[in-house]
């Protein structure tokens, strides 16, 4: 067994990879191809990664659309919550939709005011 173990030491020693004759001779030598191909794509990656920084004008420009989006999404919201306010429902489709549905008194509201006060829409939805 130390005698294998010997053999395989020799194999890794030589620097071309024919020690050990025609039979093994080519196995060792492709070993070290795969370990150099692996760090060639490392450098590669990293490499890479370095050239794709991004530069402050991008981020800003990139902030001040986000900003925009964030604001008109709010402004959207705030308009919708205001046509649902106007809606006027009905205390008893109120109590309906809390006690069939075991749901609290806003999400039965909200549901109400989503379907213009319609008790059978808003039932329909809150089943499904």
């Amino acid at each position: 067994m130390a005698a294998e173990g010997d053999v395989e030491l020799e194999l890794e020693a030589e620097p071309n990879g024919s020690a050990g004759g025609g039979e093994g001779g080519g196995r060792p030598a492709e070993k070290p191809r795969k370990h150099d191909s692996g760090a060639a794509d490392l450098e590669r990656v990293t490499d890479y990664a370095e050239e794709k920084e991004i530069q402050s004008s991008n981020l800003e420009t990139a902030m001040s659309v986000i900003g925009d989006r964030r604001s008109r999404e709010q402004k959207a919201k705030q308009e919708r919550e205001k046509e649902l306010a106007k809606v006027t429902i009905k205390k008893e489709d109120l109590e309906l939709i809390m006690n069939e549905m075991e749901i609290s008194r806003a999400a039965a509201e909200r549901s109400l005011r989503e379907h213009m006060g319609n008790v059978v829409e808003a039932l329909i939805t809150l089943t499904n």
